[in-house]
């Protein structure tokens, strides 16, 4: 039996009834738990630090609904902009001042952003910034890397990590042969395979590829930040080449820093992705970048893109309040102090109970490669023992602590999570890595 569930307990009552209309009981593949011998946690509500599930039992919570919850569950702040908005209406498919006050915060933040194009999720934005790369360039081929996720459009699932990794799927069936002929893939924190795809794929002197879109701290192989150098030479090769330089900042946006990654590492993209972040949690996406490549946007320019729901009312006011939040002097201290002692904890942890780990943090996201050494791309990740892991997350779900179920998915820390939290959640992870160890 899957852990920690009895056989008349009403979480697997309701699984069982959503497994008969609903693909594998649930409506995104890594929330089935199966990777790690357990069925899904059924939620019930969450607030703060904590979840609890349809049996009443409570969890810390180290997913935060895969990142974007850096306030918490349901903040007060995020919870009263919505109250407010909901009365008003929830989708007018019309434009909205409130629009233009998130997009300014948006290109606040991010100096590389001069216009941006709100949509309704990350894999909706990644697609539409390659069509727009690939116009403005007049080019057809993208590069990205191995272990890189940037949503399940049918381009870019080629060695894509995450989900796909979980679950030992190389790419997706039902994605045509020819969809990927023109995406090309490098290794993660290695520029000179970048150099030998960029050679191999010249013709003349003009290179015929269009944009390298990259992670700037890979999310989607666990946690695996860019080594000195990597993100810098990724854009001299690309400016040298005329190639755009496009950041997915899904993850790291608002999260690793203000202006994300660009801001933590010093490096400007052409192009950058957000996702859910901007959205206080709630259904939303957006790409932006430089004025002259966002004006072939259409109704400016030949590049169609459209959502109805796009710049959504309820997503846009929970966007204003969650970031106007974490715009407050010693947010970003507050959250590396946090991600620091989970960090140091959960490498004492490891070293107490005997068990060989890498733990790679970046600002409040990190990841435990366990039996592994250090961790620098995909390849490396996938050295990471899954067995173990399996059954370490089941040691600490049956304790209260709820993790990603996935070698390869982050453990995120929110301003929620308390000093006591990350005291218990170490505590508990040694123990965990004891059992999971033998």
């Amino acid at each position: 039996m899957p852990v920690g569930r009895r056989a008349d307990s009403e979480s697997r009552k309701i699984w069982r009834q959503c497994r008969e209309v609903i693909p594998g009981g649930v409506n995104s593949p890594v929330r089935a738990f199966r990777s790690v011998g357990a069925m899904p946690v059924m939620v019930k509500r969450a607030k703060g630090s904590k979840l609890w599930d349809c049996d009443g039992n409570t969890y810390i919570d180290y997913i935060m609904s895969w990142g974007p919850l850096i306030l918490g569950h349901a903040p007060d702040v995020v919870v009263k902009a919505l109250e407010r908005a909901v009365r008003r209406g929830t989708s007018y498919g019309l434009p909205t001042a409130a629009e233009n006050e998130l997009a300014r915060l948006i290109t606040g933040a991010f100096p590389s952003i001069e216009k941006v194009r709100l949509v309704n999720s990350g894999t909706e934005a990644a697609m539409s910034v390659i069509r727009l790369a690939r116009a403005f360039t007049g080019r057809d081929k993208i590069l990205k890397f191995d272990g890189c996720y940037h949503g399940h459009a049918d381009s870019l699932l080629v060695a894509a990590g995450s989900g796909v990794a979980t679950f030992g799927i190389p790419g997706s069936a039902g994605v045509p042969k020819e969809t990927v002929a023109h995406t090309l893939t490098a290794r993660y924190n290695d520029l000179d395979s970048v150099r030998a795809l960029l050679r191999a794929n010249r013709k003349g002197r003009k290179s015929k590829i269009a944009c390298i879109i990259v992670e700037p701290v890979a999310g989607n192989m666990g946690v695996v930040g860019p080594v000195e150098g990597f993100l810098s030479g990724l854009r001299e090769l690309t400016a040298k080449e005329k190639i755009l330089l496009i950041f997915d900042e899904v993850i790291t946006g608002f999260r690793v820093a203000w202006g994300g990654a660009q801001e933590r590492y010093g490096v400007e993209a052409d192009l950058t992705v957000l996702g859910k972040i901007i959205g206080g949690g709630l259904p939303v996406g957006a790409f932006g970048g430089r004025r002259e490549i966002m004006d072939h946007l259409a109704p400016e320019g030949p590049v169609y893109q459209a959502g109805t729901l796009s710049g959504n009312p309820l997503a846009v006011a929970a966007g204003i309040a969650a970031l106007k939040a974490l715009r407050r002097r010693g947010t970003y201290a507050k959250l590396e102090k946090l991600g620091a002692s989970l960090e140091e904890g959960l490498k004492a942890a490891t070293a107490n109970a005997g068990v060989k780990a890498s733990v790679n943090r970046v600002g409040s996201m990190l990841c435990a490669f366990l039996d592994n050494g250090p961790v620098r791309n995909y390849d490396d990740a996938k050295k990471s023992d899954t067995a173990m892991f399996a059954r370490y997350h089941n040691a600490m779900r049956r304790n209260g602590v709820l993790l990603a179920p996935s070698q390869f998915e982050a453990a995120f820390v929110s301003l929620a999570h308390s000093d006591s939290d990350i005291a218990k959640t170490v505590d508990l992870a040694q123990k965990a890595l004891k059992r999971a160890g033998r």
